[in-house]
């Protein structure tokens, strides 16, 4: 069974004011999950936030791009994703 990833409203329109390759890379990052679920230790700098949130790089350089996502239902397999876009706006 393949997990259902959802963006917030907020993520995306976030997400629209990402550059066009950025944008690529958060589907195939979405696309990702929901084969294989949010543990993603294949990305650059995936990392576990406080409880069952994640994050990763979707860009390094200057400006980092990065997208944050929770696990909203692990019985029901359901990722949310809450946040896409600079690293020093990060919600955390």
């Amino acid at each position: 069974m393949n997990w259902k990833v959802d963006l917030t409203a907020k993520a995306v329109k976030q997400r629209a004011r990402l550059p066009e390759k950025v944008q690529a890379i958060l589907d195939r990052l979405t696309k990702q999950m929901e084969v294989s679920g949010p543990i993603r230790k294949d990305w650059k700098n995936f990392g576990k936030l406080i409880g069952s949130n994640y994050h990763c790089h979707l860009k390094n350089g200057r400006p980092t791009y990065v997208a944050c996502w929770t696990v909203v239902d692990k019985k029901i397999q359901i990722i949310e994703v809450y946040y896409a876009g600079t690293h020093e706006n990060a919600p955390y």
